[in-house]
């Protein structure tokens, strides 16, 4: 993989909080992706658990490793992702995104949907990481129009990482026998895929469009609002990639999207 002088951006499919301590084909296709990144300037990760009202930015010099689950061995709740801050980049990214208002936020820190896939890009976390919230208030267009605004940290050496999962749906979840994606799933993932292939960003920003299986593989929009950030910094002369895909447990795809590389 030739990654050019402006920096890629990419959407994971992050899935099980698990995949950070795990060695699976998702984990080995992050861990390759880093490789072939190298060491960027700094991430800013925009992350499905981070979901609030209003726009957000984390802006403390060491943020906390954020254990937001339940229900998982203690050495998932033990890992810590010690990465750096950088609240002269979160300013960054506020001045970037103006006319919004951007809350320059030092409490919230990184949380599992973020550290969970750059422990594999950057396990020696020695990165300077931000988090930007999602405004759960706004439609889909406001997202993609935001990414827009975030295109010139490409230029900068930034990685700008989308995660969430773009089928994503625990109440159907399947735990055991069975694991076979549900028809509605396999559906709408490729539908995502085919759209990502063919550039067509309007169907993706208008997901709801599918119909029935939109609604069951996007019940809440925050795991899916995220690739939008990451198809809006897509230039003309850019392809979008797929390093890695699967849908799991009948209802969490891991389709993973890379523009640029």
């Amino acid at each position: 993989m030739n990654i050019s002088a402006r920096m890629p951006a990419v959407f994971l499919g992050h899935g099980s909080p698990m995949n950070t301590l795990e060695t699976n084909r998702y984990t080995e296709a992050w861990r390759a992706l880093g490789r072939a990144l190298g060491t960027p300037k700094a991430v800013l990760c925009i992350s499905a658990h981070w979901f609030i009202r209003g726009v957000a930015v984390t802006a403390m010099p060491h943020p906390e490793t954020i254990h937001d689950f339940g229900g998982f061995p203690q050495a998932l709740n033990e890992f810590q992702y010690p990465a750096p801050g950088s609240a002269t980049f979160a300013a960054r990214v506020r001045d970037l995104l103006q006319p919004q208002p951007v809350r320059m936020d030092e409490e919230w820190g990184l949380d599992h949907g973020t550290w969970s896939v750059l422990a594999h890009l950057f396990p020696a976390a020695d990165v300077p990481v931000v988090q930007l919230a999602i405004d759960g208030t706004q439609p889909p267009s406001f997202h993609y129009d935001l990414g827009k605004r975030l295109a010139p940290l490409r230029e900068e050496g930034v990685l700008i990482v989308g995660s969430g999962n773009v089928v994503h749906n625990l109440r159907v979840l399947k735990r055991s026998g069975d694991r076979s994606p549900y028809d509605w799933a396999q559906r709408f993932n490729d539908h995502v895929r085919t759209h990502l292939l063919e550039r067509d960003h309007a169907s993706l920003v208008h997901y709801e469009m599918l119909g029935d299986a939109a609604r069951q593989s996007v019940p809440t929009p925050e795991h899916y609002l995220p690739l939008l950030y990451i198809i809006a910094l897509q230039r003309e002369d850019e392809s979008i990639s797929i390093p890695v895909e699967g849908l799991e447990s009948g209802s969490i795809s891991m389709l993973s999207a890379l523009v640029g590389a």
